[in-house]
């Protein structure tokens, strides 16, 4: 199958984006809200998702429209949910970076590599 080189850039590129929103959105408030209600941390991760899917939705149908299929998008989508997960928990939450982290991330790139192979 054929790729558009300028549809996958611009599908990673807003997948990428909309990560950073979701990944902030899920474990930010362990950081930020620890001493808040539950009911506030709830509130203000629902007002960053919402930007999170302003981005996500458009790149799916991007890839999409442009012959990325739904498995691929999912696994594009895992990959780089990871490649933004293990940056924001080490630098950011200050969690301690493990072997396993790459023994996983070697495991995506094997799904990678079957879901876009013909």
């Amino acid at each position: 199958m054929h790729f558009d080189t300028l549809v996958i850039a611009k599908t990673v590129g807003l997948l990428i984006l909309s990560n950073c929103f979701m990944t902030y959105a899920w474990y930010g408030h362990l950081k930020n809200l620890g001493s808040k209600p539950l009911i506030v941390a709830v509130l203000i991760s629902w007002g960053i998702a919402f930007f999170e899917y302003l981005i996500q939705v458009p790149a799916n149908r991007i890839g999409h429209e442009g012959n990325i299929s739904l498995a691929q998008l999912k696994i594009m989508q895992e990959v780089i949910s990871l490649s933004v997960f293990v940056p924001f928990s080490v630098l950011f939450i200050g969690e301690q970076l493990r072997w396993n982290f790459l023994f996983a991330g070697l495991c995506m790139v094997g799904a990678v590599f079957f879901i876009f192979k013909g």
